[in-house]
This record gives structure tokens, C-alpha cells and sequence, in this order.
């Protein structure tokens, strides 16, 4: 690949441009398994009518495995809040009009949200005392099965030139409870230091979707803990403070 069609990076990951064409390039540390798990999600998630990118082919491009999907110009919903300031409330509105959208397709196929917040709660590096009230406070919340993106942050949200809005990065999507996915969009907004946003959006989300604060406060200690096994130093701190379940009793 060339590096001039480079578009984004990470240690475990690069993104290139060519042509129509969006390739998303995986490096050693990912598994066969798990970019064919991530690819499948975003099909499964294709039958919806939702706007997102059409996955091509998958490829070893180069010697590496790779996503090959369509490439849509635009620009994300966090360069356009960055660049007009005195926009935040209409891109807000959008924002959180996007994600009740989403939250109210079905998509059965998809692995279940509490099994993998299980399997998170199992593995973080928490005392036997604390993994047992979150696995039971995640136990008694109510199932249900709505598409949950799992990652849902104006960074994943593109709009186009004629202002269609499509939605990007499916690999943690599954089906389960709608707060626990907005629970961690409103940690992701902590985590970039957007305090105030964060409490625009929960009160904004819970206004037009009649749920009660509360409610989704009582997944953050959970959605904290499933965050950090996979979550870089600088973070750590923040999470174990969310992660004091006692304070959401």
C-alpha cells in the first residue's frame, strides 16, 4: 500500500484511500477469527436500512488480512463540532437522532451484549469482590436485544456533501440493552476530556428517549469495567473511579 493514500493509523491498524475503494488493513495481532468476526458483523448489519459502508471483499493485501469497503467522502461529526463550536446543540441533536435509530433495529445474528460483558468483567483486572457485584448488577438489568454499535462516538459518524450521515466502525456491534450503549457514549465523551458534553448528551438522550438518568447511570460501573482489559494506561484511573459500584446503589 501506498503511504501517501494513508488515512489513518494505529499501532494494530491502518486505513487507506484507493479510489472508491476504503481498505482497512489489520497488522499480526489480529486473529483470522476476529476480522472475519468484525466483517460479518458489518454484514449482518448491512441488512438493516442504516447508511453505513458496503464491505467489498476481504483480502490479504501485502501479506495481511483486510476489509476492503466503500470508500464514503465526507467528513465525521467530530471534525464538523470541532470546526463550528456554535453548532454543538444541532450536532448534538443529531448525534443522539442517529443513535435511537440505530438502537431500534434488530439485528438477531449478532452475539449478545451481556455475554460479552461477562467474558469482559471475567478478565479485567478487579478483586473477586467487585467482578461478583458487577456481574450481578449486569445479570439483573433487563434483556433485550437491540443493535448496539458499542462504540458510538461522533469520530464514527460521517456526513456527506449532501449532509447524509453514515455510520462507520461496526466490529463491537451486538444485540442487547440500549442504555449500556449509550452508557459508553457518554464515557467516551469523559475520556476526551468533554465533561460537559457528556452531560449535555446523557440528559438530551434521556429527554427524547424517555429513560431515566438513573437508569443508564446504573451501567457505567459495568460498561467502565468491560472498557478497561483492553484499555491504555492513561485511562485506567478514570475507569476504576466509574467502576465503584457502591456509588451507583
Amino acid at each position: 500500500m501506498k503511504e501517501e493514500n494513508l488515512i489513518f493509523s494505529r499501532p494494530d491498524k491502518k486505513i487507506y484511500m484507493s479510489g472508491d475503494k476504503l481498505i482497512k488493513l489489520f497488522d499480526g495481532s489480529y486473529s483470522k477469527a476476529n476480522i472475519l468476526n468484525e466483517a460479518l458483523n458489518h454484514a449482518r448489519v448491512e441488512e438493516t436500512d442504516l447508511n453505513v459502508p458496503k464491505i467489498r471483499s476481504i483480502e490479504v493485501v501485502d501479506g495481511k488480512w483486510a476489509i476492503i469497503l466503500d470508500y464514503i467522502e465526507g467528513e465525521t461529526l467530530q471534525s464538523l463540532m470541532d470546526k463550528h463550536p456554535e453548532k454543538e446543540d444541532e450536532y448534538l441533536n443529531l448525534f443522539v437522532d442517529l443513535q435511537r435509530t440505530v438502537l431500534s433495529k434488530k439485528v438477531p445474528m449478532l452475539n449478545k451484549l451481556k455475554d460479552k460483558m461477562n467474558a469482559k468483567i471475567s478478565s479485567a483486572d478487579l478483586d473477586a469482590t467487585t467482578r461478583y457485584e458487577l456481574h450481578t448488577r449486569l445479570d439483573s438489568m433487563p434483556k433485550h436485544k437491540n443493535l448496539c454499535h458499542g462504540d458510538f462516538n461522533p469520530s464514527n459518524i460521517i456526513i456527506t456533501a449532501d449532509g447524509t450521515p453514515y455510520i462507520i466502525d461496526w466490529s463491537h456491534a451486538t444485540q442487547g440493552n440500549s442504555s449500556a450503549d449509550v452508557a459508553r457514549s457518554y464515557l467516551l465523551f469523559y475520556l476526551v476530556g468533554k465533561e460537559n458534553l457528556a452531560q449535555k448528551y446523557l440528559k438530551l438522550y434521556c429527554r427524547k428517549s424517555d429513560t431515566a438518568i438513573q437508569y443508564v447511570q446504573r451501567w457505567i460501573p459495568i460498561v467502565a469495567a468491560s472498557r478497561l482489559v483492553k484499555a491504555p494506561e492513561s485511562e485506567r484511573e478514570f475507569l476504576h473511579k466509574w467502576i465503584d459500584v457502591v456509588d451507583y446503589e
